[in-house]
């Protein structure tokens, strides 16, 4: 791997085409497969650092873009890196602004060079290229690089998908020699992007293009675009298990803990989504029997927990019925501990997983975790 002994990552037990890993970065090692809680300007909505380092959290996700346009890399820079800006000591993973070029398409013009945005917040311009992307990563001091890429919609033509990995992986091979080339000799571990939208030809070709570069890590895109969900997983089928097996896998973007759950038995090991947090502020919460409305009228005489097994601080200490009138009267810390329980649950979720890896029986453990979904009612 590029970036040595800084960077390592080691399968530690397989159960099937899963794996049990430990990755080690320059701020601290962690067991794979893992949650990625999205921090995109730094910090997960209503949480701090500790809370995130009590919740279990060992590695979180920041967004290249939205800091670069507030508070600016410079910035950043001056204080001492991303890790001593947001007060978090573990392990940080940066996208690269790719997730942008898909949602923000009415703000952002893409050539063969890179890709010209306009600030949501004043419309100022703000130029990314592959070079520019993986400088800008070097200079927070993150530990894992996305490299800059094309992700298309869906639906989307052949034609348009193929011009999109064509890009993405040009744009792969420049940010390798690129970083290849670069006086930062101990830059972050660069993770290259499999696009190809759900055409089978072209992300076989997509990981074909991106092993020759021979990475630190790779990650399936493209995913949880609007597609129907089984599409989704068809890509992950086919792309995790054809990708190096000494390099970490991760899958953007997903998802639900079935979807996870799956893409963890098809050997991915890294995940982030919005999911957990951005529910909970809604008052939607997983639980183990499945997710929980806490604003329906059912809840606002319940004593217990939002759920009897859960050791986080919410469930500790809160009724049902106080979050549901919490929710009701519109009070922000209803979105507090709600975030606190979902993000728990995750992370509770990823532990489940890895004993179930330990021990051989994935399969069962799954069985376990994942409710049966309900009959409907007649």
């Amino acid at each position: 791997m590029r970036s040595g002994a800084r960077f390592s990552f080691a399968v530690e037990a397989t159960d099937g085409s899963a794996r049990l890993g430990r990755l080690a970065t320059p701020h601290g090692t962690l067991e794979t497969p893992a949650f990625m809680p999205v921090g995109t300007l730094g910090a997960v909505k209503g949480l701090g650092p500790e809370s995130l380092e009590q919740l279990g959290a060992t590695i979180l996700l920041a967004n290249l873009y939205h800091l670069a346009l507030r508070p600016g890399i410079e910035l950043i820079e001056r204080m001492g890196g991303l890790h001593a800006f947001v007060g978090w000591e573990r392990p940080l993973l940066t996208d690269s602004g790719g997730y942008q070029v898909f949602s923000l398409a009415g703000l952002r013009t893409i050539d063969d060079d890179g890709v010209s945005f306009r600030s949501v917040h004043d419309g100022s311009p703000m130029r990314f290229t592959p070079e520019a992307v993986v400088d800008m990563q070097a200079r927070m001091g993150v530990d894992v690089a996305m490299m800059l890429d094309e992700c298309p919609p869906w639906p989307v033509d052949r034609h348009q998908a193929a011009r999109a990995l064509a890009r993405t992986n040009h744009w792969a091979r420049r940010a390798a020699e690129h970083a290849a080339s670069s006086p930062r000799a101990e830059g972050p571990a660069l993770f290259g992007i499999v696009q190809g939208s759900f055409f089978g030809d072209l992300r076989e070709r997509a990981v074909e293009q991106l092993v020759e570069l021979e990475l630190d890590g790779y990650a399936i895109g493209g995913v949880s675009v609007g597609e129907d969900p089984e599409l989704g997983r068809t890509v992950v089928r086919q792309v995790a298990p054809a990708l190096p097996a000494d390099r970490p896998r991760y899958l953007m973007g997903v998802g639900t803990p079935a979807d996870i759950a799956f893409a963890v038995s098809a050997g991915v090991d890294l995940f982030d989504c919005v999911l957990p947090s951005r529910n909970a502020r809604h008052g939607y919460l997983f639980t183990r029997g499945g997710v929980l409305r806490i604003k329906n009228a059912q809840y606002r005489d319940q004593m217990g927990p939002v759920e009897e097994s859960c050791d986080c601080s919410t469930c500790r200490r809160v009724s049902r019925a106080f979050l549901h009138h919490l929710f009701r009267s519109g009070e922000l810390t209803a979105k507090v501990l709600a975030t606190v329980h979902n993000l728990r649950f995750y992370l509770d979720f990823m532990e489940r997983l890895r004993e179930a890896l330990r021990s051989g029986r994935l399969a069962a453990a799954m069985a376990e975790l994942i409710p049966s979904p309900k009959p409907a009612r007649t």
